[in-house]
């Protein structure tokens, strides 16, 4: 009786672990197991990727990885161990268990594969235009502001009918003048657009030199002055990079998703099926 029921019991737990190692999907013949998709959910939970669908999204990240690499090989793009293993140092994950270890160094190679043949095959071919560029200042200046000196001229508790008597000044002391004579107490200030707060940075903006804002909160804006710094000059070929960056990465992602249509991808799970 009693070596029955060891049959029983090992039987049992043979029969956990084949569940607990299920094979919810298969790219290109790879097995990928419930424990690998827990394994990468730790991973993007770490790395503060958190959300409802997270399992789901896992198992996308771990096909794309396999997608990549795949693709990467055929350009002698894959990343050695070593460097691999820096790289997962840097982003500082803690303790892993050896799955998890597995999963990133899988998900850390693969990006950097990924990069590797953006930068061969897709970077070359890229071409921007000068509204490419100008698009990029302009989502830079409103995101963070540029290394522009900005002479600004702020009128508080200002009725918006005085705001309609505001005109044209030909000067910085010109529009301190009128100011003072619509009754107004006008402050001026110069500073970095980047050192400017956020909800100041956007009302000025687009604000052509010499024009009054319109009144918002009972205030009105006037820049009377700019001045490129002596970073602006570096700032040209940072935007132009990061123009050309973005449109390499914007075709890497179509690219990316002929790759997965093409790849042999089977979901035996139905959690995980879109």
């Amino acid at each position: 009786m009693k070596k029955i029921l060891l049959m029983i019991i090992g039987i049992s737990c043979i029969g956990m672990s084949a569940n607990a190692a299920s094979v919810v999907a298969t790219v290109n013949g790879e097995p990928i197991t419930d424990i690998d998709v827990t394994a990468r959910t730790t991973l993007m939970t770490k790395q503060g990727k958190t959300s409802t669908d997270n399992r789901r999204q896992a198992l996308q990240n771990i096909i794309d990885d396999n997608v990549k690499l795949a693709y990467a090989a055929n350009f002698g793009a894959v990343p050695d161990d070593e460097t691999v293993a820096k790289e997962i140092e840097k982003m500082k994950l803690g303790d892993l268990t050896a799955t998890e270890r597995a999963m990133a160094n899988n998900a850390v190679k693969a990006e950097i594969a990924w990069q590797i043949v953006v930068a061969r095959t897709v970077l070359p071919t890229v071409e921007i235009t000068d509204a490419d560029i100008a698009a990029e200042r302009n989502a830079l200046a409103r995101e963070n502001g540029l290394p522009i000196e900005m002479t600004i001229i702020r009128l508080v508790d200002i009725p918006a009918d005085v705001a309609t008597k505001l005109t044209k000044p030909k000067n910085c002391d010109d529009a301190m003048q009128m100011a003072r004579n619509l009754g107004g107490v006008p402050q001026k200030f110069t500073a970095l657009q980047y050192e400017l707060a956020p909800d100041i940075r956007n009302r000025v903006i687009d604000l052509p030199r010499m024009t009054w804002s319109p009144v918002v909160d009972r205030s009105v804006l006037l820049v009377c002055d700019t001045k490129k710094t002596s970073e602006y000059g570096k700032l040209d070929e940072m935007i132009e990079q990061n123009a050309m960056f973005k449109q390499a990465m914007f075709i890497a992602d179509q690219q990316l998703k002929q790759l997965r249509r093409k790849a042999v991808v089977v979901i035996n799970d139905d959690r995980y099926k879109l």
